[in-house]
């Protein structure tokens, strides 16, 4: 039996750890960075142990210092997580020839799998089939562009070591190949110190699906159904669904006894993910083994009533799994949305900075919120940008979109920008609703980028109404049976609207004569708007910008409204915007990070959409592109510089 279990991870997984480990009635210590000292995984732990310094090269990935930790504290097992140490079978061996349990499989099954070159050609012995490709290393990027015309483009470039969308590359020409191979042996080298990069054929309009599996030591093995994880930006996950609404009982069944087959294949017991693509007619291919918790194991939870964190803790001290396969039920399904710290609006730029307001939506009717910050927490640079996970069931794959969408409405974030309200645009979106989806879907949905200020008149009524009667709560014009007449500014556009409080609510009277009956108990300084509109339950998160002005975002729309009294719309017009300077002539890193590579010298030409200089944040490289034609006049900064946000790279002429 464990006693005292040390996580060797910090945020959301941490205190996801800690919560099954104390129902469980173990012992927690967390470790910690310098930038995680006051973390909420350490004020959870039962104790707690210092790592090093920020940067995780440091902390987090110091084996050594871990373990010093588990022998000081007499801790007898460890449980990783994901990321970091997660899949490092080195750490595995380190952690058993002390005599301290893994939480995780054996050293050997992490060492096979973690080298995607032989985990395919294990995958073959097995009797599994892989995605078309070159199942050896490529040297540089001339060997690169050799073996892509070989294979026939497109293809990926995929880093031998790799995981989590890092060292991923797509590549459709030649110099896409010689450039990608570049930039995902540097990102693979930099993420797991290994910079082996293979290639092999990229799928057009692939599902991304993975099987979950547990074993145990006595070699039992079930697999837990389906997740479609399909839904991804830059190879890596934001939305999670189980069951797939494509996978039909045959592939299911199939796709889980490959999954088991390779499992047996390797000696595995623990968690451990099978992932698959899957092409148009339900041909799916091997991709790899993660041989780990993953990120979206809640919705698997959900729908089983199983949780695997116990599970991994009861088979890592020598218990024996608690069904069959021939005992698994899966009720209803789930749905999560991965709340990060970027910005849609920007081309999901990093965003770091201090959670000014944070407030989870409540976990009932079939919510659940996975987070391991608080109001008042910091969002570093150092690590991913994770905020939050929000997870929804229901009896089915609607009721299930409908709770997750009502959820993210409910989440309050504010000091740092967000990808919640572009998760919602995607939740409410016809194809998605469909389950028509690829891991191409946010690139051909949203190739213009995000604007949440577009959306249908329906819509924009709705939230026009919400701000005047917010307006009016501030300034209390309004009360019983008394009336009051706005203007309502949208997008430069006057709306008139007259309100009339009655015993229910407000009633509200457009020019056109139609109406709208709205109910709302808000309060000014709420930031959540809750109302009923037309007898229809709609939640708005609200900010004020100014005495009269109100940002408004719902169900992944948001706009900015000024609410005047009629007559003072008259008498006061709108003053025009004003312009802020034209720095079109400037490259400026769009986040914090690392200055990775400089493109381009003084003199040089460069056109619109060239890429120019190449920036590191929250562990990924992000391409700088020129904004229009020109020569380089100047460059500002040079490869090892530390930006800050809007700091100038380069300057061009036009």
């Amino acid at each position: 039996m464990i006693e005292k279990l040390l996580i060797a991870n910090r945020g959301e997984i941490a205190c996801r750890v800690i919560r099954s480990a104390r129902r469980m009635g173990i012992a927690t210590v967390a470790v910690y960075s310098d930038a995680d000292a006051r973390a909420l995984h350490v004020r959870m732990a039962d104790e707690a142990w210092r790592l090093g310094p920020a940067p995780a090269a440091e902390s987090y990935l110091r084996s050594a210092g871990i373990i010093e930790a588990c022998k000081a504290l007499g801790v007898d097992a460890v449980h990783p997580g994901y990321g970091f140490l997660s899949e490092n079978a080195e750490f595995a061996e380190a952690l058993e020839a002390e005599g301290i349990r893994f939480v995780g499989p054996p050293a050997a099954a992490i060492r096979r799998m973690g080298d995607k070159l032989a985990a395919k050609r294990l995958a073959v012995s097995a009797g599994l089939n892989p995605v078309p490709g070159r199942d050896e290393a490529v040297r540089d990027g001339e060997e690169a562009v050799r073996v892509a015309r070989e294979i026939g483009y497109p293809v990926m470039l995929k880093a031998a070591a790799g995981g989590g969308g890092k060292g991923m590359r797509v590549a459709t020409n030649d110099e896409e190949a010689a450039s990608g191979f570049e930039r995902a042996a540097r990102e693979a080298q930099a993420s797991f110190a290994d910079a082996r990069i293979f290639i092999e054929r990229f799928i057009e309009e692939p599902r991304h699906i993975e099987v979950q599996i547990v074993g145990d030591m006595h070699g039992n093995l079930v697999h837990l159904g389906e997740r479609e994880c399909s839904i991804q930006r830059r190879h890596q996950k934001v939305i999670e669904e189980t069951p797939s609404v494509f996978i039909d009982e045959a592939t299911r069944a199939a796709m889980g006894a490959d999954a088991c087959a390779i499992a047996r294949a390797v000696g595995y017991h623990s968690a451990g993910t099978v992932e698959f693509m899957v092409d148009r007619e339900r041909n799916f291919y091997f991709l790899e083994m993660n041989t780990r918790l993953q990120v979206e194991h809640p919705v698997t939870e959900l729908v089983t009533g199983l949780d695997l964190v116990q599970i991994m803790i009861e088979v890592a001290g020598g218990a024996t799994l608690p069904l069959r396969q021939s005992e698994l039920r899966l009720d209803g399904a789930a749905i999560e949305a991965r709340v990060n710290a970027e910005d849609p609006e920007r081309g999901f730029v990093p965003s770091i900075g201090r959670l000014v307001r944070f407030a989870p939506p409540a976990e009932e009717d079939g919510v659940r919120v996975d987070s391991g910050v608080v109001e008042g927490d910091e969002i570093s640079m150092f690590y991913d940008p994770m905020i939050a996970k929000v997870i929804a069931h229901g009896r089915d794959r609607s009721q299930a979109i409908e709770r997750l969408s009502g959820a993210l409405d409910d989440l309050v974030v504010r000091g740092i920008s967000h990808n919640a309200l572009f998760v919602s645009s995607m939740l409410a979106h016809p194809r998605f609703r469909e389950g028509r989806l690829s891991t191409g879907f946010i690139e051909q949905e949203y190739s213009g980028g995000f604007d949440p200020s577009r959306m249908g008149e329906e819509d924009a009524r709705e939230l026009r109404a919400l701000a005047a009667v917010a307006h009016s709560g501030r300034e209390r014009a309004l009360h019983a049976g008394g009336a009051c007449e706005w203007s309502v500014i949208d997008g430069g556009e006057a709306y008139p609207l007259a309100l009339r409080a009655n015993a229910s609510g407000f009633t509200l009277a457009g020019e056109e004569g139609e109406t709208l009956h709205v109910r709302s108990a808000w309060r000014p300084g709420q930031p959540r708007l809750v109302a009923e509109v037309d007898g229809r339950r709609v939640v708005a998160q609200i900010e004020l910008l100014d005495t009269t002005t109100y940002r408004l975002s719902a169900r992944g729309h948001r706009r900015t409204f000024k609410v005047l009294s009629r007559r003072a719309g008259e008498l006061f017009p709108l003053m025009p915007a004003k312009q802020g300077a034209d720095a079109s002539n400037h490259i400026v890193s769009p986040m914090p990070g690392l200055l990775i590579e400089i493109g381009v010298r003084e003199g040089d030409a460069v056109e619109a959409g060239q890429p120019v200089a190449v920036v590191e944040a929250m562990k990924m490289e992000n391409v700088l592109r020129s904004p229009g034609d020109g020569v380089v006049a100047k460059v500002l900064a040079a490869p090892g510089d530390s930006l800050k946000v809007g700091q100038t790279i380069i300057e061009l002429d036009p």
